[in-house]
């Protein structure tokens, strides 16, 4: 299972995304551990499940910056990383900013009790030291819960969507350190009840036989990749996993993005 403590909070990426079968999926998969090993913060295949909440304005802000392209936007979640102990105001969450730069994805997140984070980004309520934990030994998640905090107040953020997928994660070695090749499957969604906790009915963002593929790498694709990829016709694609789900629930015009 993941352990939320050891990930690293922040972090520059380039992201590349392509929507596979199945089919296509486990063989691509097939060929690519003979170069990667599962991710060592899951269990022993890398496969864990992922249940974000994103946060939006009113008028769909994050949504619309995304669709148009803007060079430079941010989005607001928290991620919780599901492991077979019940999710409790105790458990431990990440906070996180995603922003893009150009073409360069960066991520800055803290890790808080779940309880701290629903006050943080639904009541505003900046965390004491004391409650926060490790904040008062860590400048930087102080910098970065005041960012969170002044983002919530200058965009009026507030619950959106809730999405959840299984995902399969395989890692460098130390010829390829810093990619990442994911694959996530059963990509659902829900616009109510909008918490982490809540056990509303979620519906299938994508077919459930489509898996989405990520390769994130900190600088370049290796050569060995890029000619898979080329081997197997793979195309890149552009999609959100948030703006997908606005989509698919009718709460914002289908785009010429959207996967049907």
């Amino acid at each position: 299972m993941c352990d939320v403590s050891s990930i690293i909070r922040s972090f520059n990426r380039f992201e590349l995304k392509y929507l596979l079968s199945l089919e296509a999926a486990r063989a691509f998969r097939k060929e690519i551990t003979t170069y990667l090993q599962p991710d060592s913060h899951a269990n022993g295949d890398g496969f864990y499940t992922v249940s974000s909440l994103y946060y939006d304005s009113a008028d769909y802000r994050c949504y619309w910056e995304k669709l148009e392209g803007l060079k430079f936007r941010r989005k607001l979640r928290i991620r919780h990383y599901e492991t077979q102990a019940v999710l409790t105001p105790d458990s431990p969450v990440f906070v996180e900013v995603k922003q893009r730069l150009n073409r360069v994805t960066q991520k800055r997140r803290v890790v808080m009790a779940y309880r701290e984070a629903l006050a943080l980004c639904d009541e505003r309520a900046l965390p004491n030291e004391a409650a926060a934990g490790s904040l008062a030994e860590q400048p930087l998640n102080r910098a970065v819960v005041e960012e969170i905090h002044a983002m919530l107040w200058q965009q009026d953020l507030r619950p959106a969507s809730v999405i959840s997928y299984f995902r399969q994660a395989f890692v460098g070695t130390d010829h390829d350190l810093g990619l990442r090749v994911t694959f996530d499957t059963h990509l659902r969604y829900r616009v109510h009840d909008l918490t982490l906790h809540a056990k509303g009915i979620d519906r299938f963002m994508l077919p459930p036989d489509r898996v989405i593929m990520e390769v994130k790498v900190n600088e370049r694709v290796p050569y060995w990749l890029t000619e898979l990829v080329a081997a197997h016709n793979f195309r890149l694609i552009r999609v959100s996993k948030y703006c997908q789900s606005l989509e698919a629930a009718q709460r914002v015009p289908r785009s010429r993005y959207h996967i049907v």
